[in-house]
């Protein structure tokens, strides 16, 4: 099923599966989807995850001693998507995928209703039979685009991206920030001269005054460090906290909407 952000600016957002534990990350997608988030991605716990920061590592790490698979990440969205038809998409390395193998994989994602990928640390340039495997079965193929792409990397990313396309805000690893970089409004002005895809913005979001700022120029906004920082600090409580905060980002995107419609 296609990828639709229903409204503006919508939420993309991520959880690291199996932190705390499966059934519990089970019942913070639900909430978080409940509370107004339109597409979720699926975070698959990886060993060495280069472009994510101290939180998310650390959330990793505490998934992997769950001993958290790929394939229970596929089962778990199997599951969330019997209860909801938001946006489902894996968020992966390419190890663990090459580790099933990408037929396997995608016949997989496909069976369990997900709606697509993004394989971080997959080059645009090398992911021929990739996009031919996951466009046979209708799959969204989403890439990053970082500030330092050039334009005909980010027209061949445009080209190649089903779903929508993640603008990277900034250089460097995940991780929530106090102050925004100028670069991403520039990066989604550069992204959109090749594509009418949705673009969402992602990278050091995480209060609901970025939020707002970011939907000013984006069709999404991605929240995941500060979604995965919540889990952290609230034992027990994790799928209520998440719902709040969830709740607290789209009120302020409603805000903004309705201001720029006024």
């Amino acid at each position: 099923m296609p990828i639709t952000f229903d409204r503006k600016p919508s939420l993309v957002a991520y959880v690291t599966c199996g932190d705390p534990d499966l059934a519990t990350t089970r019942e913070i997608v639900l909430a978080a989807i409940d509370a107004g988030a339109s597409v979720i991605e699926l975070g698959v716990p990886f060993s060495d995850p280069l472009a994510d920061g101290p939180v998310i590592q650390r959330a990793s790490e505490r998934a992997l001693r769950n001993n958290v698979s790929l394939m229970q990440v596929i089962q778990l969205a199997a599951e969330v998507r019997k209860r909801s038809q938001a946006g489902l998409i894996i968020f992966s390395y390419l190890n663990p995928i090459l580790k099933m193998g990408i037929s396997r994989f995608s016949a997989a994602i496909a069976d369990a209703g997900m709606d697509g990928a993004l394989v971080t640390d997959l080059p645009v340039e090398e992911a021929d039979g990739y996009l031919e495997t996951m466009h046979r079965r209708s799959l969204a193929t989403v890439f990053l685009a970082a500030p330092t792409s050039t334009d005909q990397r980010l027209k061949l990313i445009s080209q190649v991206s089903t779903g929508f396309i993640y603008a990277v805000s900034r250089t460097g690893v995940t991780g929530a920030r106090k102050q925004l970089p100028e670069d991403a409004q520039n990066l989604v002005r550069r992204i959109r001269k090749y594509t009418k895809l949705p673009v969402a913005v992602g990278f050091g979001v995480s209060t609901p005054e970025q939020f707002a700022a970011v939907g000013e120029f984006a069709n999404a906004v991605v929240v995941g460090s500060a979604i995965v920082e919540t889990v952290e600090r609230n034992p027990g409580k994790e799928a209520e906290s998440v719902a709040k905060f969830v709740k607290q980002l789209s009120a302020a995107g409603n805000r903004q909407f309705a201001k720029s419609s006024g």
